[in-house]
This record gives structure tokens, sequence and C-alpha cells, in this order.
């Protein structure tokens, strides 16, 4: 398998760290998924030690910060993918999100095409995060 060469974004101005921050942050796109559907519980209020109910839980409210969290993440992800390229956008997310490279996605565009998508999508991707 081939090692995924990095891009040049600095007509983006982004460094190469920044970049891999970006790109790993695509990479947690189908994690961010699956924690979503998970934040399914809610909590009871708590009691404190004489068994009364007057301290109340945080716990709802915690999961629905982290909910709202994920949620924005993976928003942020697919609008960026849909600003760089609304009809292509499915593939932008598979090859920044999946891995999947330019060769398996049967793209109908040239590489080079492709390509300036994907750095525009990642220029998108760092204004927005």
């Amino acid at each position: 398998m081939k090692k995924d060469r990095e891009l040049k974004m600095q007509n983006y101005n982004i460094s190469p760290d920044r970049y891999r921050e970006l790109k790993y942050f695509c990479k947690q796109y189908r994690e961010k998924q699956l924690q979503l559907r998970s934040i399914t519980e809610l909590s009871s209020p708590g009691f404190d030690s004489n068994g009364r109910g007057n301290k109340l839980s945080d716990r709802t409210g915690e999961m629905a910060l982290k909910r709202m969290q994920l949620e924005r993440d993976l928003e942020i992800i697919q609008q960026s993918a849909m600003e760089a390229g609304s009809e292509f956008y499915p593939y932008i997310l598979s090859n920044v999100v999946d891995g999947i490279r330019y060769e398996h996605l049967d793209v109908p565009m040239s590489r080079r095409a492709f390509f300036r998508m994907k750095l525009k999508f990642f220029g998108i991707l760092s204004t927005k995060k």
C-alpha cells in the first residue's frame, strides 16, 4: 500500500503541522459518527449522603454538550466538502475520511482537478475549525 503524500498547502497559509491536524481531524469522522449514535442515555438526579435528591446530576447536560460538539465537528467536515465541490463532496469525504485513494474512487474528473478541490477543502476546513 502506498503512503499518502502530504499536500502542499502554502497557497492557503496552512503549515505542515496544521495540515496534519486537519487531516487527522477528518480521519476521526467515522469515530465521531459512532460516538454520536451511542449517546442516548439520560441521567436521573443525584442524591446527597442523606439520601435526599437535592443535588442535581449534570450527566445529561454533559452528554448534551458532547453531542453538540460531535454534531458540530461532523457538520464542519461535511460543509467544507460541499463548499469545495458541491456535486463531488462524497468523493472528497471518501478520500479524506476513509483514505480511499483517487484511483479507487472512480471520480468523474481529472486527478489534478480532484486534488485542487481537495486543497480547497482543506483551506475551507482550516478557516471553519
